[in-house]
């Protein structure tokens, strides 16, 4: 079996730790370890596994790849989609970069909990004997409640070995649909969550959405490899139909198996779910950070950067980071997506951006701004090496605090260690780079009449970026 991980997302349900630049799945949510870094760890004791295919968003093709590095994961190819297009075209995308039409699909949403791991296991190991025999494999997902958050999966009576065949897929519905459906007995949560063979996904798919089918193939064959990443052509890509999976073939093909999943599932769609699934004190709160709690019951307290105190609060979500808190009630959650709603209308960088921001190179965080000054501190790798660029508008004073730096400045190049600096006039081209074997580690001040993100000439950048 081939995983496949499914790296989507706008990084609004869960603002202001998930933003559109940093969503939910490259978190850490529920444990050390992210959540792009838990779909495939648990998979660990799974006999014959190949290696992953990912796919994600041209903005967050490093940070997968630097993810999949941290846990020895080198994946057979990182797809970069230049536009979303949902679930069918991507899973269309890993079918045509698998080696063999034989090859089973694992396809695995990249934001998903799910503790009971052997249950899990179990459950993908009939997939693949399901899919081996030429079935279409959906996991369904056991209700524990009527969640109207969630689509459904209804069963059919045909069953076959550990599975059910498909009767049909049902959009969310509302409260009291829900629990009719829990009470039937006969539905399941939809976990988008699939195993097939390559070749049965792809004739299934050129049987019901062909003009799909034809712009996947399209972009997969004018696509350039890029480092690490599958680059689609954009042109092609861009005239793809948009489905999800559900919608363009699972609903149609005749198929279509579901097998019933019970393992603590949940697709941490928002604060309430997140929740929970974290532990919990004798009061029900779910604390990280640096936070007092006095008479709190059945609260989220995230704090990030300051001591978060609450008193007398219950069923509270309140969340701390470095540019942002938010307060919601959590029988409110589903609406913190109208905040990021109004951030972006007034073009508000919180709607996509940390203060930490990621780069390939390593980050940067800044600390202090003003209207003609910003202060940052910039944290390279070892062996990475910010683009040679320039700028028209600002200057910038590096002072090292941590490690090694090799500067380039015009027609000169020196090397830096901690307490030494260097100052970088405006239209001056330059690089930064880390040659030791330690994070280099620098306080850089710019000033200057304009000092946006955008004010850089990129003359060299090994990480392919223009």
């Amino acid at each position: 079996m081939i995983p496949v991980i499914l790296s989507g997302g706008s990084g609004t349900r869960l603002w202001p730790l998930s933003r559109g630049i940093y969503p939910k799945q490259f978190l850490p949510l529920v444990s050390d370890k992210t959540m792009v870094q838990e779909t495939l760890l648990r998979l660990e004791g799974i006999e014959k596994l190949q290696a992953p295919i990912a796919i994600c968003n041209e903005e967050h093709r490093f940070m997968m790849a630097e993810q999949l590095r941290e846990i020895n994961a080198q994946p057979e190819a990182i797809i970069l989609e230049p536009v979303g297009k949902n679930t069918a075209p991507a899973v269309a995308l890993a079918a045509l970069a698998a080696k063999d039409p034989e090859d089973i699909l694992l396809v695995l949403p990249a934001d998903h909990v799910i503790e009971d791991v052997r249950a899990f296991q179990e459950a993908v190991i009939k997939a693949e004997q399901l899919a081996e025999e030429g079935y279409l494999v959906t996991f369904g997902i056991v209700p524990t409640a009527a969640e109207a958050g969630y689509g459904y999966i209804k069963r059919s009576d045909n069953k076959i070995t550990h599975a059910f065949k498909v009767a049909e897929f049902v959009e969310k519905p509302d409260a009291v649909v829900a629990q009719a459906y829990v009470d039937c007995g006969e539905y399941y949560w939809n976990s988008g969550m699939f195993a097939f063979k390559a070749g049965r996904y792809l004739e299934e798919l050129e049987k019901f959405y062909p003009e799909m089918l034809a712009a996947c193939q399209l972009s997969f064959a004018g696509a350039e490899t890029d480092v690490d990443f599958i680059r689609l052509n954009v042109d092609a890509f861009i005239q793809c139909p948009a489905d999800s999976i559900d919608y363009a073939v699972m609903e149609k093909t005749d198929k279509a198996v579901v097998i019933p999943l019970d393992a603590n599932w949940s697709d941490v769609g928002s604060w309430s779910a997140l929740w929970e699934v974290r532990d919990k004190d004798s009061l029900g709160n779910a604390l990280t950070g640096d936070v007092i709690a006095i008479d709190t019951e059945n609260s989220f307290i995230h704090a990030e950067n300051k001591l978060v105190a609450a008193v007398g609060v219950q069923d509270m979500i309140i969340i701390e980071t470095d540019d942002a808190v938010m307060i919601a009630a959590k029988d409110r959650v589903q609406d913190v997506k109208k905040i990021v709603s109004i951030l972006k209308s007034g073009q508000r960088s919180e709607a996509g951006l940390h203060r930490k921001v990621y780069r390939p190179w390593g980050h940067y965080d800044s600390v202090d701004n003003g209207e003609r000054h910003k202060t940052k501190r910039i944290v390279v790798k070892p062996g990475g090496k910010l683009s040679v660029q320039k700028h028209h508008h600002r200057a910038e004073h590096w002072v090292v605090v941590k490690g090694t730096a090799l500067v380039s400045k015009g027609d000169e190049t020196m090397l830096l260690s901690e307490n030494e600096s260097t100052y970088i006039p405006i239209g001056v081209i330059h690089s930064l780079e880390n040659p030791g074997v330690i994070p280099l580690e620098i306080i850089e001040v710019q000033s200057g009449s304009y000092l946006g993100e955008d004010d850089i000439i990129r003359f060299e950048d090994r990480y392919g970026r223009t």
